[in-house]
């Protein structure tokens, strides 16, 4: 994957004003050409619900985020105008690790793919799947 610094440093802006995403702490680890990389520390005090697993809002922030910044690394700013969220496994583990990529990008809408996967004592495991709609919104991004 292609690494863009100055994208990174953009969408680490855009976290630091987003309150939510904030929260959420993720670390990016590469994005860049369409795709992006990056994982939260699963707290369980705030993402477990009543099962012992991550909450599935957790698991749609990550997939949500995967597309529209791995969409934003090509087309500047952007917003999610759907997805579609499978779910295929419980998310238990340490920390969540999303992989997204674009698929299509054309006119003034994008189609990315997003892979959210657990990571439990060295395992990976495939939590979620997500398909979503992506639309460019102007410039650079941010605020």
């Amino acid at each position: 994957m292609a690494q863009d610094q100055h994208m990174q440093e953009r969408l680490e802006a855009v976290i630091s004003v987003t309150p939510f995403a904030r929260m959420m702490g993720p670390r990016v680890a590469s994005i860049g050409g369409g795709a992006v990389e990056f994982e939260i520390d699963v707290k369980p005090e705030l993402m477990h619900q009543h099962h012992g697993f991550v909450h599935g809002a957790v698991v749609g922030f990550m997939a949500d985020s995967a597309c529209a910044w791995a969409a934003a690394s090509v087309a500047g700013d952007v917003v999610t105008s759907e997805y579609k969220l499978n779910l295929l496994a419980p998310a238990v583990g340490e920390r969540l690790l999303a992989k997204g990529r674009v698929v299509k990008s054309s006119g003034r809408l994008l189609v990315a793919l997003a892979e959210v996967f657990a990571l439990r004592d060295g395992e990976q495991t495939l939590v979620a799947m997500a398909l979503a709609s992506v639309a460019k919104v102007g410039g650079e991004g941010g605020r």
